[in-house]
């Protein structure tokens, strides 16, 4: 049998190395984790790596939304599941449909000629499944993102008992992806810690948070020349906001409460971006309520977002005490980028509150507490604009050190390469 030639040799060693990417949600999706994944995917196809995408065809707020079977965004292979996202009815409804994705997604991994390695989200959270089946099957290595934490979640929302089978079930997984995983990226030292609890992993653990959507490079836009302020009407008035997920273990009964109280306040302006659960509750207010100075709005097009975002005075972030390491809120970052003071109504120990204590870029109030809420939102409204502008600086500086998107997602990224086995430069 004739030698192989050089060239051809060459041309094999060529060939690069194939990441594949399990997540339930991913782009033109609003959901921040998919924004997220679709980062981190096409930062690695810029490395050279072949990186292929199995996600679900339809939105997952709005599963009336149908995106293509197959895309190509950013040099990422984007391939679309039927059947792997019902939307939100019911626990009963998304558990039927992160079945289904799983199995798919399973199903279409082993399909692939060429696999070097995976990276699964908790998006869905039994996802993590079918990482450990194809780890098994194609023998590569895993980085798991831990996005959230359940069974934790579901037990502090009241949806599962602590020794029920599902929970137990859950935590099995959870013990498995934590022993087989090359690398865990936790996103804070609380998660860390829960995740610990469950089964150390060493120095395969590495904690890092979330980056923000919007560039923390250039200035923020001046509310004067603003157009969202404009086409909104916001104009002159004070603008607390709350843009992202509304979800069940993001609470805004105390604030909204509070808000009502402003309600005959021309100045004030209440503005609420995004969608979930607890979409219905803000809608609700403002319905029985009359409020004139409350708005309602839909996820905005991540084109948009650094005008929307830095429409607001202050940013508005909520979480629920028993959440603590379980979520991550990851709006935080998106506000500070574009330089504007966070309000935080959440437990006095969490990510959250670590950054406002540790860097001074805004305040907290507890759960419940309506009347401190009340005082603290006419005393911010009341702050010298010098004073807001220097704590939203602060917060802009903090980005740009710590949090940018060009520093997380390179570091992120190096983490999948450690997984894959590949040395640092």
């Amino acid at each position: 049998m004739p030698a192989t030639s050089a060239p051809a040799q060459a041309g094999r060693r060529a060939k690069p190395k194939t990441l594949l990417v399990l997540t339930q949600v991913y782009v033109p999706d609003p959901a921040s984790v998919g924004q997220h994944l679709h980062d981190a995917a096409a930062q690695m196809a810029r490395r050279g790596y072949r990186v292929v995408v199995l996600a679900a065809q339809r939105g997952y707020n709005d599963p009336s939304r149908k995106y293509p079977r197959r895309e190509r965004r950013d040099g990422v292979d984007i391939r679309r599941l039927p059947l792997s996202s019902f939307g939100k009815k019911s626990i009963g409804v998304r558990l039927l449909a992160q079945t289904v994705f799983v199995v798919l997604a399973t199903l279409g991994a082993l399909c692939l000629r060429r696999l070097d390695g995976v990276l699964v989200s908790t998006s869905p959270p039994f996802c993590p499944v079918a990482a450990l089946v194809i780890q098994f099957l194609r023998r590569v290595p895993v980085t798991h993102w831990a996005m959230d934490l359940n069974p934790d979640q579901m037990i502090a929302m009241g949806y599962l008992k602590p020794r029920s089978l599902v929970a137990r079930s859950f935590d099995l997984v959870n013990r498995m992806i934590l022993r087989r995983a090359a690398r865990i990226v936790a996103l804070d030292r609380y998660m860390a810690q829960r995740l610990e609890a469950k089964l150390p992993a060493g120095n395969r653990m590495i904690v890092m948070p979330p980056w923000p959507h919007v560039t923390a490079a250039r200035p923020p836009v001046a509310h004067r020349c603003n157009p969202f302020r404009s086409e909104h009407g916001l104009q002159d008035r004070f603008v607390i906001m709350y843009s992202g997920n509304h979800g069940l273990p993001l609470p805004l009964a105390t604030f909204l409460e509070a808000a009502v109280s402003f309600k005959h306040d021309p100045q004030m302006v209440f503005v609420f971006i995004g969608d979930g659960v607890r979409k219905q509750e803000v809608n609700a207010t403002i319905s029985e309520h009359g409020m004139t100075n409350m708005l309602s709005l839909p996820y905005q097009p991540i084109d948009n977002l650094p005008f929307s975002l830095a429409a607001a005075d202050v940013h508005l972030v909520t979480m629920a005490d028993n959440m603590v390491g379980v979520i991550h809120p990851c709006k935080i970052y998106g506000a500070m980028a574009v330089g504007r003071p966070i309000l935080l109504v959440g437990p006095d120990r969490c990510h959250i509150s670590d950054i406002i204590n540790e860097h001074g870029v805004g305040w907290q109030i507890r759960h419940g507490d309506v009347d401190g809420a009340i005082k603290l939102i006419d005393r911010m409204r009341r702050t010298a604009p010098d004073t807001l502008a220097c704590m939203g600086q602060r917060a802009r500086q903090v980005v740009q050190s710590r949090f940018s998107k060009q520093t997380l997602c390179d570091a992120f990224c190096n983490v999948i390469e450690q997984a894959l086995g590949v040395p640092a430069n």
